[in-house]
């Protein structure tokens, strides 16, 4: 973050401030007071159960000096009416005091948004300093807290855009307007909240039509929804994909024996081979979307290409660990929807050992369609695993069939999997967030058989 005093941080947000005004902040802003660093602000939002302002003291301990909340802290605090819509005021101006020599990566899509997220951290980050958001941070909080990380070293902010409603996205690029809008797809996620297919595509859209002025997009080929929207804009259009007519094409994409990819990417001008240190073929289409937008940003075929093994991906997405019993842990536990689950059990067969085993949690926000969802992913699960756990979800156990076992919840889940896991096996845990199936991956790691003890079974 750029420095700024408090007196200058209220006169951008239309707050007062109690404590000395010459306080300046110079580093990040965070949520959670734990997370505070040396120098850094505090933004204190009242939730539902939690209410900010009573973490002032932990976030100054961390080494916060100031706050931003609505009403006074025992640190020095920029007071103002909504801390939310301050945050992001603030997020706004800082990025536009930046916005010579700085180029922002809007990422949007049903699945795969956090993982192309981190493949272009890898390849931006090879040719510039980049920002990105960390893990999942997309929403009105998220997005404004990853802005106010840019300071004036940074030359690249990738800022990954989720939504839930018709509007989330064209609020967020009011905030800043990319440079670059990545749409991967148009899936089934947040079904229930948005009703269709064509509203989801409607909500994603609204990046294409928040880019800058001459701003390039950056679609998936394989997509009609998402091809469509080149119809909403102007400015540059890059495609990726298997598709023929892709920009940037995926070919011959080989699993090795832990279902990590090798691949082609080819586009007009030449080609480039790949390897990725990921799970899953489909992430080969992720990588093909970042190597689009270096393209966008000027960087070569062969930098992007030779950049995109080093990525970090963010926790829970088809991580591979070692188990003590000497069975291998696929933890995919941190969102699901049947598209993304589908690719994770793809990931599941591709994988070689003894037996595989798919411990399966509910798939939230499908809508009146979930029940018909969850037994086509039991089904097809059972072609992919020689068994399928359906951890409180009957429908999916019953899709499944006789290779189906159905447990009432997490700890139920652990209790199983201790009592029959052993050498060569592959465990693969794949659910929406609520599910916290983490818990049962935590859980198998540490051995312990106190980590769930204290909560409480949920007989969903």
């Amino acid at each position: 973050m750029i420095p700024l005093s408090l007196g200058e941080i209220a006169a951008v947000v239309g707050g007062r401030v109690k404590g000395d005004d010459a306080v300046t902040v110079t580093a990040p802003a965070v949520l959670d007071g734990r997370q505070a660093e040396p120098g850094g602000l505090f933004v204190a939002v009242v939730g539902e159960h939690v209410d900010g302002h009573d973490y002032a003291v932990q976030a100054g301990g961390a080494g916060a000096v100031a706050v931003l909340g609505s009403r006074p802290t025992a640190l020095p605090t920029v007071v103002v009416e909504d801390a939310e819509a301050a945050l992001q005021a603030l997020a706004a101006h800082v990025v536009a005091r930046l916005r010579d020599g700085l180029t922002v990566v809007g990422v949007t899509g049903s699945r795969g948004k956090t993982s192309t997220k981190d493949l272009l951290a890898a390849v931006l980050s090879s040719a510039a300093p980049t920002i990105a958001t960390t893990g999942s941070l997309n929403n009105e909080l998220g997005v404004p807290l990853t802005m106010l990380r840019a300071g004036a070293a940074t030359r690249f902010l990738v800022l990954e855009m989720g939504v839930r409603r018709i509007g989330d996205i064209a609020k967020l690029t009011n905030l800043v307007a990319p440079d670059v809008g990545v749409v991967l797809n148009v899936g089934q996620a947040h079904l229930g909240c948005l009703g269709s297919r064509e509203a989801i595509a409607q909500a994603k859209g609204e990046l294409v039509r928040g880019l800058a002025s001459g701003g390039t997009a950056v679609l998936g080929a394989d997509d009609p929804r998402v091809i469509a929207m080149r119809s909403l804009t102007d400015g540059p259009v890059l495609t990726f994909g298997r598709a023929e007519h892709a920009d940037v094409r995926v070919l011959d994409v080989v699993p090795d024996r832990l279902a990590r990819p090798s691949f082609t990417l080819r586009t007009a001008g030449g080609w480039a081979p790949v390897r990725l240190p990921l799970v899953g073929t489909h992430q080969s289409l992720n990588a093909a979307a970042a190597t689009a937008v270096g393209l966008a940003a000027g960087i070569s075929l062969e930098a992007a290409a030779a950049a995109l093994p080093a990525v970090s991906l963010s926790k829970w997405r088809l991580e591979l660990r070692d188990l003590a019993c000497g069975a291998t842990l696929l933890d995919d536990s941190f969102n699901a929807d049947p598209d993304s689950t589908r690719a994770a059990l793809d990931a599941l067969e591709a994988i070689q050992g003894r037996r595989r085993i798919a411990v399966l949690g509910e798939m939230l926000e499908l809508g009146d369609g979930s029940e018909v969802a969850h037994r086509a992913i039991g089904g097809y699960a059972a072609c992919r695993a020689d068994v399928v756990v359906a951890v409180g979800v009957r429908p999916l156990a019953d899709g499944a069939g006789e290779r189906a076992v159905a447990l009432t919840d997490n700890v139920a889940a652990v209790e199983w999997l201790r009592g029959r896991l052993s050498a060569g096996d592959v465990v693969l845990l794949k659910a929406s967030r609520g599910a916290r199936l983490d818990e049962v991956a935590a859980a198998l790691m540490s051995g312990s058989p106190d980590v769930l003890a204290d909560r409480p079974r949920n007989d969903r």
